[in-house]
């Protein structure tokens, strides 16, 4: 089955225009070398090589941030596969579609040197025409973002045909889908409010060279909801929302993620803590956290209301 990916090509879609009409798409993240022999199957064993490497030549760089270059480098050049399709924006607010043409080349010298062909169709989509959802999916930052599971709504985009995409998670974990969807935009609403929440007293979403990074960061067991750090850089937080998710499903995840976290993302002195938020109130959360003394149960109220003008 094919998969579909946001990928940015260089900062700013400053390459895309060169991409396009080159086709290819391309990452660098100032790894100078030919990888053909070191595209292991796993990301996690190009990711346990690369990320020492990546750190030893970028000086004040975290663990973070080297995870998110390597990450990112590994799936341009081994992850997405012949015939996975690409969506990349142009940086005048439309985007071009094309579909991987061909396996992993190195081009010493040029810019976005580690490349994968790509051919692009004539035709480009309108970022005015698509849902929330897959704006919010494609607008997400880093370099490359998963977005297969808009995969009806784009082709339906590229094809020009009207279609009602499937807003609602298929995870099997899910237990309440209307929650799901809510959540799912009360999460990019979290991110854009953070500063005004009580999480936002204490923490910043994680940022690299001024980017927020922190939402839907990738981890071996699937990518955390937010990462953040607290404003002393001393804790690490992992926020995950509910989603509908049935609740030993959520504490089970959020635990698995603050694990992650503390092996492979915390620096020397870091702690990890966990946020679970939910809209009601959940027995079953509560019973498990209170054995889990580093997570906190947060329910979060949606208020509306009408202004006589």
């Amino acid at each position: 089955m094919k998969s579909y990916y946001r990928v940015m090509l260089g900062q700013g879609s400053m390459f895309a225009d060169a991409c396009f009409k080159g086709g290819f798409i391309g990452v660098d993240f100032e790894i100078p070398q030919d990888l053909t022999q070191d595209l292991p199957d796993d990301w996690r064993a190009f990711n346990k090589k690369f990320i020492p490497i990546y750190l030893a030549s970028h000086a004040g760089k975290t663990k973070v941030g080297a995870g998110l270059a390597c990450g990112a480098l590994w799936t341009v050049a081994k992850g997405i596969k012949d015939g996975d399709v690409i969506v990349s924006p142009d940086g005048q607010g439309h985007y071009r579609v094309g579909e991987v043409a061909g396996g992993y080349s190195y081009q010493a010298a040029a810019f976005l040197p580690h490349r994968r062909p790509v051919k692009w169709l004539s035709d480009s989509v309108d970022r005015s025409d698509m849902t929330q959802p897959l704006r919010m999916s494609t607008g997400s930052i880093g370099t490359v973002a998963d977005i297969t599971r808009h995969k009806e709504e784009v082709d339906a985009l590229i094809s020009g045909l009207p279609v009602a995409p499937a807003l609602l998670s298929t995870d099997p974990t899910v237990e309440d889908p209307g929650e799901f969807a809510m959540e799912t935009h009360l999460e990019e609403f979290l991110i854009q409010n953070w500063a005004q929440t009580e999480l936002g007293k204490q923490y910043d979403i994680y940022t690299v060279d001024g980017e927020r990074v922190g939402q839907q960061y990738r981890t071996d067991t699937g990518p955390m909801d937010i990462l953040a750090i607290s404003k002393d850089q001393k804790r690490l937080l992992v926020v995950e929302l509910k989603k509908g998710r049935a609740s030993d499903a959520v504490v089970g995840q959020t635990m698995r993620y603050m694990g992650y976290v503390a092996e492979v993302l915390a620096e020397a002195g870091q702690t990890v803590q966990g946020v679970i938020i939910a809209h009601d109130d959940d027995v079953k959360i509560r019973r498990a956290l209170s054995v889990v003394p580093h997570i906190t149960f947060y329910r979060y109220l949606v208020t509306f209301k009408l202004v006589k003008s």
